[in-house]
């Protein structure tokens, strides 16, 4: 299975396997937080609209939002990171992803950047 990592113009990625997007937020958003000292997830079995907010970084700047990219149900989240929210600042890219969702809707894909999109609208 092929895998297919998208970017938002507010700093999440999503790792897209087949209909399973897993999501977090980039390297480059962690490194504007400073230290997280806290992540909340969203319920596993939630639905999330496009735009709506899904979960919470707390650093020691600030408090924000993290929006779903896309429209699906929450399959699974990553509790590591209850106990270990500074992965945020490690693994950014890797051990530390939010949650994954089911994908609702392929089409709202499309809106999304790649990876030298991406690093064009950080520069």
């Amino acid at each position: 299975m092929t895998t297919t990592t998208l970017y938002t113009a507010d700093h999440e990625w999503l790792r897209i396997e087949g209909d399973v997007a897993t999501i977090g937020v980039t390297d480059y958003a962690q490194s504007q937080l400073g230290d997280v000292v806290f992540v909340e997830l969203p319920k596993v079995g939630r639905t999330l609209k496009k735009a709506e907010a899904a979960a919470v970084v707390e650093s020691v700047k600030a408090a924000s939002d993290v929006y779903a990219p896309i429209s699906g149900e929450v399959l699974e989240i990553n509790n590591e990171l209850a106990g270990e929210p500074a992965l945020v600042n490690s693994d950014a890219a890797g051990k530390a992803w939010f949650f994954k969702l089911k994908i609702a809707d392929r089409t709202e894909l499309g809106g999304l950047m790649d990876e030298a999109a991406y690093q064009k609208h950080i520069a």
